[in-house]
């Protein structure tokens, strides 16, 4: 890992790294919780892939905005909404950032760009586009994010959806974390082409594949691809390859991948990475990662804490906030 052609200060990178633990401590915490049947439904949850939310995010405003899947909780969190308001709705509480209505996959949060995660394979591809060309059409400044599967790019949505930005030049970036399995399918069994970056080609826009473990990496290209955005040069198709720690689902054990393959990239683990790199170059210390560990363990402590004081949805809810 190295911080070439990045220029960020130190309070920017231990920024970055504590938005990583956070996802981390947060998604441990809901993984041991719905194993105690605290957690209606199912959930998916993230460990290993936050390297990918935090550095495209971290180039960002408030009034750009992202899509993405049912695996969208670090997602949601690094976008700024509250670990409360995250933890409240996995819960299906009203005080929650749906008001309990969306549960784990439907997470959204417009005051902070958050369009939703969608449940639906590929879903938010489109509707990233529909924002980048809203954006332009305004005559505003600001970016739209689609987050993805691998699964996703071999769906009728993810074309449409690139192809209608990259006609247009749209001020979208489209970024997919390919963890090398669609739910329980190697990619290679599914997808003709190495590389999911390959497809940008057809579509005439940039594509690039890039380590998804390495946070500054990430952020790095996706800078370029935002800023791209940003001047009218269209869309950019990122490729993140990474790697989900847990099963596709909460009770799905993972048992068709090689024992071998978990081990090798477990060692390449995005917040040991990340963590090194700022000890070795004297940016953090055992002591200060300690104390940041044990605020982060708070914060997740607290959401859940108020997740299980607050209320669930009252009956006469049931009909508002729904389109008829």
């Amino acid at each position: 890992m190295k911080q070439q052609g990045v220029s960020l200060s130190n309070k920017e990178l231990l920024s970055m790294f504590e938005k990583m633990l956070l996802i981390r401590i947060f998604e441990d915490k809901i993984h041991a919780l719905f194993a105690q049947k605290l957690i209606p439904g199912t959930t998916h949850v993230c460990q290993g892939q936050e390297a990918v939310s935090v550095g495209v995010i971290s180039n960002l405003s408030k009034e750009d905005v992202i899509t993405c899947t049912y695996r969208g909780h670090g997602h949601s969190l690094a976008k700024g909404i509250e670990p409360k308001k995250v933890m409240a709705e996995i819960f299906g509480k009203s005080t929650g950032c749906c008001k309990g209505k969306g549960g784990s996959m439907h997470i959204t949060d417009l005051s902070v760009g958050a369009l939703g995660s969608f449940a639906i394979v590929g879903a938010g591809i489109p509707v990233a586009a529909g924002a980048g060309l809203s954006f332009k059409y305004r005559h505003l400044n600001h970016a739209a994010v689609a987050f993805f599967g691998d699964g996703a790019s071999n769906i009728g949505a993810f074309h449409e959806g690139v192809n209608f930005a990259s006609v247009l030049k749209l001020p979208v970036v489209f970024v997919c974390e390919n963890n090398l399995y669609g739910e329980y399918s190697p990619l290679m069994k599914t997808t003709s082409v190495p590389n999911i970056a390959d497809r940008a080609s057809a579509y005439g826009i940039n594509g690039i594949v890039v380590d998804g473990n390495d946070v500054l990496e990430v952020y790095r290209v996706s800078k370029g691809a935002i800023d791209d955005a940003r001047a009218g040069k269209g869309p950019t198709l990122i490729e993140c390859k990474t790697y989900r720690q847990k099963g596709h689902s909460r009770t799905d054990p993972g048992k068709y991948r090689p024992d071998s393959e978990v081990r090798e990239w477990m060692e390449r683990d995005p917040i040991r990475l990340f963590g090194d790199y700022l000890r070795s170059n004297g940016i953090m210390d055992r002591s200060s990662e300690e104390a940041m560990s044990s605020r982060v363990n708070q914060v997740v402590e607290e959401a859940y804490q108020f997740a299980l004081d607050s209320p669930y949805p009252s009956e006469n809810e049931l009909e508002s906030n729904v389109y008829n």
